[in-house]
């Protein structure tokens, strides 16, 4: 049986007219919204110079401690372990250097309670820039 027979088919139209003004609106949205900057810089060639490098000794004071607890300043063994030793003695391996670093070199199975005192004479000592080594795993 067939229904359509006198009818014709329709072909389905897309109206293209409401699709073109949305995108009307939204450009004109656009550009009202947008700021326009201008950047602007000098083009300038700087100078250039052969100068050589200054060999200034370095700023830092390095302090090991091995696993047994022993502590090392500027590879110079310790006798004593308690803070205020290792305070005058990272003085006297700073001498007139102004804010020197004190680089922990601290074995991995050295206490934790030996890394502190190494901070807490630091902190004594005056100096307050710490810095602690480590190595990348292989």
């Amino acid at each position: 049986m067939n229904f359509r027979r006198g009818r014709s088919s329709d072909v389905p139209e897309i109206n293209l007219i409401p699709f073109i003004d949305v995108l009307l609106v939204i450009i004109i949205f656009l550009m009202l919204t947008t700021t326009y900057a201008k950047f602007s810089g000098l083009e300038i060639n700087l100078p250039t110079a052969d100068a050589s490098k200054q060999n200034e000794p370095p700023n830092e004071v390095s302090v090991t401690v091995t696993p047994s607890g022993q502590v090392l300043v500027n590879k110079t063994p310790l006798e004593a372990v308690s803070v205020q030793a290792i305070s005058d003695a990272l003085r006297r391996a700073a001498g007139d250097a102004k804010e020197p670093v004190i680089v922990i070199n601290a074995d991995a199975k050295a206490t934790h309670q030996s890394v502190v005192d190494i901070m807490q004479a630091a902190q004594a000592a005056g100096y307050p820039r710490i810095s602690f080594a480590t190595q990348s795993p292989r």
